[in-house]
């Protein structure tokens, strides 16, 4: 399928159509991703040992004022894509976020680093979710999962490479601003990126829309907001799922740190489990969005739950690196099999038309998700101790994966038709 344009080129949809652009946002994606990991490893530990605060519920702190502005901007990034164009806000994203890294570096008060995180929260919000966008517009229908696959790999790769590496910087030079620096490069090198090498993609969505069957009559935000949060039973679905996903993870972002230091760990070792599980997640998204395609959405994401809440379960039963590298390993599998699975899933069940506010909707939930992880998880440490966060965290999980497994129907791949649109949770 193809389209010409009035300069005289012509659009297609497809991958291997479009590859140049589409390796280019990967290596964008990248980038923002390192800028979450620069804090993986560390920001947790200025908090306790730079700053002397003992209440876990202030040290994540950070995390909830990222969650937060992170889904909220979410929230509008489709709208948006859809007036501004997905260019615009990509490099909207990546300016908001190029101070992040100087006030983290410069902080005086905890203060400086919350804000920092709202910042952080904007850039995430505005610049992954057009990565995301733009990616499922230049393949069309049939390889969404491929497409996102391939995307949360570049991200979360990135993050985990990044952990990695600030754990090392911090153990040989300090926590702050060596491991820090990382941020810097990553900002300016995405913002010239942007700016310079991508193209908006709202052509590639305009062939796949004229395509389509049409919708009977424009759809508002807020009943993209309805549909996607509780009318449709597979949106309503993907979104909780997401929701708890971000939970666990925000969790771990903040508390992990905190409960491998408890049992005396180094920083460095923390910087390798903290590197394995978003790494893992990265490189298996190259097998499992793919699998999406092939096997369905449902039962990755069922099966990536449970997965998941083994994960928790095991590093809260457990205080030997050993054991908490193999639940490392196994949170990285069992989001590596949800992620792409459940963005490709609330892409099979929107309509072109309104799919980039649909993403963003289910996007603003899954991001909650940090904050109230990292909040529910603090109150719950400082109460009855890190390992009974962790558990708690773990059960949720579980329970997610059943929701997924009563509520979810399995869309039909590769028509690009939005699966029972219509029908109501």
């Amino acid at each position: 399928m193809s389209v010409s344009q009035s300069a005289g080129s012509t659009v297609r949809l497809g991958l291997r159509e479009n590859w140049r652009q589409f390796v280019l946002l990967m290596l964008v994606n990248a980038f923002v991703g390192g800028m979450v990991g620069i804090e993986r490893t560390v920001v947790p530990l200025i908090g306790s040992e730079v700053f002397g605060i003992t209440s876990t519920t202030l040290v994540v702190s950070f995390i909830v004022s990222f969650g937060v502005v992170k889904a909220l901007a979410n929230l509008v990034s489709g709208q948006l894509a859809d007036s501004w164009g997905r260019k615009r806000v990509l490099v909207l994203g990546w300016l908001v976020g190029l101070p992040v890294p100087f006030m983290i570096i410069w902080a005086p008060s905890w203060g400086w680093v919350i804000a920092a995180n709202a910042l952080l929260g904007i850039n995430q919000g505005l610049a992954w979710s057009m990565t995301v966008v733009m990616k499922v517009d230049l393949v069309g229908p049939k390889s969404r999962g491929l497409a996102v696959g391939l995307n949360e790999f570049a991200g979360y790769l990135a993050v985990g490479v990044t952990a990695f590496l600030t754990g090392y910087l911090a153990s040989r030079y300090g926590l702050r601003p060596v491991p820090i620096y990382l941020g810097i490069g990553y900002a300016v090198v995405g913002t010239v990126l942007s700016v310079l090498l991508i193209r908006d993609t709202r052509d590639h969505l305009r062939l796949e829309v004229s395509a389509h069957a049409r919708q009977s009559a424009p759809i508002s935000f807020r009943e993209v907001f309805a549909l996607t949060s509780f009318r449709n039973r597979n949106l309503f679905a993907a979104s909780q799922a997401g929701l708890v996903n971000n939970l666990n993870d925000g969790m771990s972002w903040g508390i992990f740190p905190l409960f491998f230091v408890s049992f005396g760990l180094g920083i460095e070792r923390i910087g390798i489990l903290k590197a394995v599980y978003p790494a893992t997640w990265g490189i298996l998204q190259i097998v499992t969005g793919p699998l999406s395609d092939r096997w369905g959405r449902k039962g990755l994401i069922v099966a990536g739950m449970w997965i998941q809440a083994g994960g928790l379960f095991l590093t809260a039963a457990t205080n030997r690196f050993e054991w908490w590298l193999v639940g490392s390993l196994l949170l990285g599998l069992g989001t590596a099999m949800v992620y792409p699975s459940l963005i490709a899933a609330v892409s099979d069940a929107s309509h072109p038309s309104w799919r980039a506010r649909s993403l963003s909707v289910y996007r603003f939930w899954r991001d909650l998700g940090y904050a109230i992880g990292a909040l529910s998880a603090g109150l719950i440490a400082d109460r009855f101790g890190l390992s009974w966060a962790i558990t708690s965290i773990a059960a949720l999980t579980f329970v997610s994966g059943a929701i997924v497994a009563i509520v979810m129907q399995e869309a039909a791949r590769g028509s690009g038709q939005p699966s029972s649109s219509g029908v109501s949770v």
